[in-house]
């Protein structure tokens, strides 16, 4: 498996999908993995994956941004496609 270190300025909606469907009300402390890179600094991540790949998403305040307009805007799309009128129903007795 893939392992891919992404910062919160390349996510893609796909990972931002995956990342608001595993922590639908964020995320906690007990999520979040803590290792250095090769700079040795200490990078924090929370962790989302597809079959092949592994994404290591690094945490920040903007991380918390993104997911909530992310969450936020697939609500109000999936509002407006409810309100849409359906096809009528026909009655065939």
């Amino acid at each position: 498996m893939k392992k891919i270190i992404v910062d919160y300025k390349k996510l893609n909606n796909d990972i931002l999908d995956l990342l608001v469907t595993k922590y639908p009300d964020g995320y906690e402390d007990e999520h979040i993995i803590k290792f250095k890179n090769a700079k040795n600094e200490i990078v924090e991540c929370v962790e989302v994956e597809t079959e092949d790949t592994l994404y290591l998403v690094k945490v920040s305040k903007r991380l918390v941004t993104a997911m909530e307009d992310f969450d936020e805007t697939n609500d109000s799309k999936i509002e407006r496609e409810q309100d849409l009128p359906g096809e009528p129903e026909i009655d065939e007795d």
